[in-house]
């Protein structure tokens, strides 16, 4: 039941974002601020709701009728999937995997882009952000570029807590990423005279690669599983992203 409603979660979020300039001022924004942190606190367990909840969150100044429409709507997909949640694998090979994405240019209002990554640990997902980028990126491969280095920072910060809990291992961390621009850019020096406007703070990722840390792969953009962390999702695509997360229902039949 809870799965049926991803679609409506979409639209109705993808309308107040979109209408975030219209529409009635509530006349009790405490409500919407509370109802808010209390889904924020729960995106901890539930990367489903992640990208919502943080479209969501970037009205908490004025929020409208819209928005807490759209809240309420996330409120009722959870409450039709109670036994919802992580799977964590008793079969771990260790081996760190990430998968990166952006939507460039998504927020309507600002024209910034939203970045989106989750990291697998084995088979179990352990980490994941939804974010809006702080700067406008001039280029879709700009935008990835900047959602490979925030994955590669996750990457080199669990390769280090793993390693302070005893759990040494030698196997590199993979990256994956739908844009092959951006991968170059990543891995060949020769791009630098084309991306002189980034920040030199996100050719860490070069660096992670040089010295064999990490490894990039291009991933097809139908398998890419950070698509449900930066954009909206129709139920076609969300319930099998979902899945591939190891997000399971309890109660639901085998």
């Amino acid at each position: 039941m809870g799965l049926l409603r991803a679609a409506p979660i979409n639209t109705h979020m993808e309308r107040g974002l979109k209408l975030s300039d219209q529409g009635v001022l509530l006349k009790e924004p405490s409500k919407y601020r509370r109802l808010i942190g209390r889904l924020i606190y729960l995106t901890v367990s539930r990367p489903d709701i992640t990208y919502a909840v943080h479209v969501l969150s970037r009205f908490m100044h004025e929020p409208r009728k819209l928005h807490m429409e759209a809240a309420l709507w996330v409120v009722r997909y959870l409450k039709g999937a109670p036994g919802q949640g992580l799977f964590f694998s008793s079969n771990n090979d260790f081996r760190l995997r990430a998968y990166c994405d952006s939507d460039w240019a998504g927020c309507p209002l600002t024209r910034r882009s939203t970045i989106g990554y989750c990291v697998f640990l084995g088979p179990s997902l352990i980490s994941w952000r939804s974010k809006r980028q702080k700067m406008v990126s001039l280029s879709s491969a700009e935008a990835e570029y900047r959602a490979m280095t925030g994955a590669c920072c996750e990457l080199t910060w669990l390769h280090q807590l793993l390693k302070d809990l005893g759990l040494i291992h030698h196997k590199t961390a993979l990256l994956f990423c739908d844009n092959k621009a951006a991968l170059h850019i990543a891995a060949n020096p020769v791009f630098h005279e084309r991306t002189r406007h980034i920040e030199m703070d996100c050719h860490f990722i070069r660096d992670k690669i040089q010295d064999g840390s990490v490894i990039t792969r291009y991933v097809n953009s139908a398998h890419q599983l950070a698509d449900i962390l930066t954009k909206s999702l129709g139920k076609e695509n969300f319930v099998p992203i979902i899945r591939k997360l190891g997000v399971q229902d309890i109660h639901s039949p085998t």
